[in-house]
């Protein structure tokens, strides 16, 4: 059954830039971050933070004192008086922590909620896990963010293994790929026209520190490379044999985003143009097969939209989270859909994922073209670590 009561203020809602990893944000702590950017989107658009309910944190990669979590962000982001949970669900944080703030808006416990998700790849965490009953009494350590990569613990296997299982299952070429990496990044261009137009609505630019009397401020997306068809051929595949190239593929960055979630009465209020109304409709989340990542986001989307009681041709926008061409090419084959159909204006692929925010970044996207189309519905799918995804279905009506 659809959800009745979960809304979203046009342009209640922001993303940072996404910046590659090591790049301007690479020591930044993430927690921080979110909260000035927290702080200065309230700020900026006057919406009052004592109006919050409560938070819902999401973040995956630990950070110094982030045990502290949404009592301590909310402090920073200028609202004591709220806290909330952690959530972490490895790239499908975002969804779950609008699922988690939408039900909440829902069952009528809370009236308006912050769904705030931040990570830093860069100079992930070196964890010593104390281990006295060790050879020589040594335990255990694990580098957070590139042993997770690298190995699922389940299978063995690492991501990008995932990817090439499924390219071999679904006979998806590297020239397939390689055709969908052109498409996504020409289509990412579109982002960028007229001095950035589509995204400097809701992109929020970052000032970050550099010394006692210098700033520097981050504006845009950081790290995307130029992309051309020679450029992606030219590239080796990854693994031995394999499909899959540093080109076909996103790579980590850093950044955060936020969307508030509310009553009908307080999305009106807070929005930017009360005659835009969208609603937050169905959620779904699946898991699939061993070591096969990419196969995740049709089922996941297949759930969601059943919960909202539409189909796949019923959406006037379909954005997805795609850390390989080869979730779009499956994804497509799946639904009878054209590459073209799908990821207006940018994705992952191209502008970088930094985890814990992607899925949000992409769902203000999915937003914002909505607005543009005139209204109809969205929909919003992505994979995640442990061979699950999630997914969400909204609705703008113009």
């Amino acid at each position: 059954m659809a959800l009745e009561k979960a809304w979203i203020p046009y342009r209640g809602y922001w993303s940072s830039p996404f910046v590659r990893w090591q790049g301007s944000l690479g020591r930044e702590n993430s927690l921080e971050l979110g909260a000035a950017s927290a702080r200065s989107f309230f700020e900026k658009r006057g919406i009052p933070r004592e109006e919050l309910d409560g938070l819902v944190l999401g973040f995956t990669v630990p950070q110094m004192h982030s045990f502290y979590g949404g009592p301590w962000v909310a402090a920073m982001m200028g609202a004591e008086g709220i806290t909330g949970t952690i959530v972490s669900q490895a790239c499908a944080t975002s969804a779950r922590a609008l699922q988690s703030a939408a039900l909440e808006i829902e069952s009528g416990i809370k009236d308006a909620m912050l769904a705030l998700v931040c990570d830093r790849t860069s100079n992930g965490p070196h964890i010593y896990y104390p281990d006295p009953g060790g050879v020589g009494g040594r335990g255990q350590t694990e580098e957070w963010v590139w042993d997770n990569f690298n190995a699922d613990p389940n299978t063995g296997k690492a991501m990008l293994a995932t990817a090439e299982n499924v390219a071999k299952e679904a006979g998806i070429s590297r020239e397939e790929q390689d055709e969908i990496t052109l498409l996504r990044n020409k289509q990412y261009e579109k982002a960028l026209a007229d001095d950035r137009a589509f995204q400097k609505g809701w992109m929020l630019p970052i000032e970050i520190r550099l010394s006692r009397k210098k700033t520097k401020l981050v504006e845009a997306d950081e790290g995307v490379f130029p992309t051309t068809a020679e450029g992606l051929a030219g590239l080796r595949p990854v693994m031995p044999e394999g499909t899959v190239t540093f080109g076909s593929q996103t790579y980590p960055a850093d950044g955060n985003a936020g969307l508030i979630v509310c009553s009908r009465d307080k999305a009106k209020a807070y929005s930017k143009d009360p005659k835009v109304e969208i609603q937050l409709l169905g959620f779904g989340q699946a898991r699939v097969e061993k070591a096969h990542m990419p196969k995740g986001v049709v089922p996941a989307a297949e759930a969601a939209l059943a919960m909202a009681g539409i189909g796949i041709k019923d959406c006037a926008a379909i954005k997805t989270h795609n850390p390989f061409a080869v979730n779009d090419a499956y994804f497509c084959r799946k639904f009878d859909l054209s590459p073209e159909a799908m990821n207006n204006y940018g994705s992952p692929l191209i502008y970088g994922h930094p985890q814990g925010p992607t899925g949000a970044r992409v769902t203000v996207e999915l937003i914002e073209e909505l607005v543009l189309e005139g209204g109809g519905y969205g929909l919003f799918s992505g994979c995640a670590a442990g061979d699950t995804a999630m997914a969400l279905v909204l609705k703008v009506s113009c």
